[in-house]
């Protein structure tokens, strides 16, 4: 099968009121979004008929005040997302649920039974996003004085991993007999103790819920920095990256996908998913319009404080309209600020231009224009290897995604890009990625 008949896949990473920073001021936003149940149902249904493969979210674990712009920015409460995914995988049928949690703070066995749950729920729409946080401000409300190093915080994620995975197998597929003849409801050769000792955690096992449908729910990373590369290779099976030319996502492609053969696995098996920012219009001018109309809502005080957050430095004392001064490397989000440094550089972008060109996208690829025009870009890079599907972010919500799904998925299923139907019932299936072996199993067939 040849790559132009190869299906692209597609996130929806749907946030409260929008991907713009100012999208929770946009007329047509739903401003209360972010703790609106009943406009996460709306949006969910409307990504399903869209055909999309999962709806995700981003998660943290402290407030996110923005420093400088207090009270101006919609980061005030957010469902957590493994709790709100359940609900929604109640009113859905297809769509799966792509949550973040991090290894950094979370407990491994804790972690494994919720998502397990989930995918029960869901009946095997499930997917763990794994971060290790890179927010400082996270440390003091789990009792710590300072975040952990980012080295530190990868070398944990691996051991994370492997512990929830393990946890995972710990009855076999086929271990509940409920067998009320007999009187066994499970069959006690088929579960398994973990009893994993390691570097960061000790943890018995087994499990108190039965191995999830999908096996393991569907594992995705984010992370773009050396470290965050070789835990994809590793472990991860989507990853979502930031990239702005064709170029640099050919070569992140290429570097990340090479670093699966070491470990035994094959390119298929990490589907590599960049954010695209569309903003959508029935000509081009209309979408310049659009796009216009949310930059003029950027409060001043709040782009900076977007950007200091992501960059990690503190920019106040510095002039709004000149360069963007030579900065420390930081400890938090090392890919994201290596990234804007690179983008400010190559665009001689003043601090001004830099949080306006990061406001809807935050670093990840903006494409404004028609629909035609949109999908010819997407169909460029799934084409020539820098990608293998999209996380799409719409601007706000939720005219951004009816835009997307109304206009732009006809484009890509009229090119046969895209899906008109979903293939399967669980997220594995709809993301053409194999069903784990129980790890037990493996033990005991080599035997």
């Amino acid at each position: 099968m040849s790559k132009q008949q190869k299906q692209l896949r597609l996130g929806a990473f749907l946030p409260g009121a929008g991907q713009h920073v100012a999208a929770w001021r946009h007329p047509q936003a739903q401003s209360n979004g972010a703790l609106n149940f009943e406009h996460y149902k709306q949006i969910a249904q409307t990504a399903e008929r869209g055909k999309f493969d999962a709806f995700f979210l981003a998660d943290g674990l402290a407030l996110q005040q923005r420093r400088g712009a207090e009270g101006r920015t919609a980061f005030g409460g957010d469902f957590e997302p493994v709790t709100l995914f359940s609900a929604l995988s109640a009113v859905t049928e297809k769509i799966g649920f792509i949550a973040t949690a991090s290894t950094t703070y979370e407990d491994p066995y804790i972690l494994a039974r919720k998502f397990a749950s989930l995918d029960h729920i869901s009946g095997g729409r499930a997917g763990w996003n794994v971060v290790t946080t890179g927010s400082s401000e996270t440390a003091g409300n789990f009792g710590l004085e300072n975040h952990p190093i980012h080295a530190d915080r990868y070398i944990r994620a691996h051991e994370f991993i492997d512990v929830v995975k393990g946890l995972w197998d710990s009855w076999e597929d086929d271990a509940f007999v409920r067998d009320k003849q007999t009187a066994f409801y499970y069959d006690p050769n088929k579960i398994h103790e973990l009893n994993h000792k390691g570097r960061f955690f000790s943890v018995r096992g087994p499990l108190n819920i039965a191995r999830p449908p999908q096996g393991y729910p569907v594992i995705v990373q984010a992370g773009s920095s050396e470290d965050g590369k070789e835990l994809a290779g590793r472990t991860a099976e989507v990853i979502f990256t930031a990239q702005q030319t064709l170029e640099d996502a050919q070569a992140f492609y290429a570097d990340v996908k090479g670093r699966l053969a070491k470990y035994g696995r094959t390119p298929d098996q990490l589907k590599v998913m960049p954010g695209v920012f569309p903003v959508v219009g029935i000509t081009e001018a209309e979408a310049k319009a659009k796009y216009q109309e949310l930059q003029d809502l950027i409060h001043p005080q709040v782009g900076l404080a977007l950007l200091q957050g992501l960059i990690g430095t503190d920019l106040s004392s510095y002039p709004l309209d000149e360069p963007l001064p030579d900065l420390p490397e930081t400890n938090d989000n090392k890919s994201r600020q290596a990234l804007l440094i690179d983008i400010a550089r190559k665009h001689n972008f003043t601090i001004r231009e830099l949080y306006q060109w990061i406001a809807g996208a935050r670093g990840h690829w903006t494409i404004i224009g028609t629909p035609v025009q949109i999908a010819d870009q997407l169909e460029s890079w799934f084409v020539n290897d820098a990608a293998d599907g999209f996380n799409i972010m719409p601007p706000y919500l939720p005219g951004g995604l009816d835009d997307f799904v109304d206009l732009v998925i006809p484009e890509l299923q009229r090119r046969g890009l895209f899906r008109t139907e979903y293939e399967g019932t669980t997220l594995r299936e709809n993301l053409g990625l194999s069903r784990p072996v129980n790890q037990y199993q493996k033990v005991l067939a080599a035997v």
